[in-house]
């Protein structure tokens, strides 16, 4: 049972701002593991462990974000391809912005919280 309750708690610990904003459905953890590390490119295997979601749920809306462009195929290591976020693109663009201003509103949330706890 202790191994259930630290799971849970690393869970929780991991859980970034923009999940914690936008939810937790596939697409955003997705989304936001891209994001996160948009300098490296991934198999889907990959994508779908470093995310925490299913093959078969990853299959059912990679490749429409592919589509519109959101992300990349970059290149083919053996029978692997392996994707990227696509940082060209203007919806890309937008997500990191939003991102990026959720995260900055999150940390500055938690230092005002360190102050009042101080």
């Amino acid at each position: 049972m202790e191994d259930k309750n630290r799971q849970a708690f690393e869970e929780r610990q991991s859980v970034t701002a923009f999940v914690e904003v936008f939810g937790s459905s596939p697409l955003i953890k997705v989304l936001d593991f891209l994001m996160t590390y948009r300098e490296f490119d991934y198999s889907l295997s990959d994508i779908a462990k470093e995310s925490g979601v299913g093959w078969n749920t990853l299959h059912s809306f990679f490749f429409k974000i592919v589509e519109k462009g959101i992300v990349k195929e970059t290149r083919q290591v053996g029978r692997a391809k392996l994707y990227k976020l696509n940082t060209d693109n203007m919806v890309a663009k937008k997500l990191i912005e939003i991102n990026n201003l959720v995260t900055s509103k999150a940390i500055d949330e938690e230092l005002k919280k360190q102050e009042l706890e101080a």
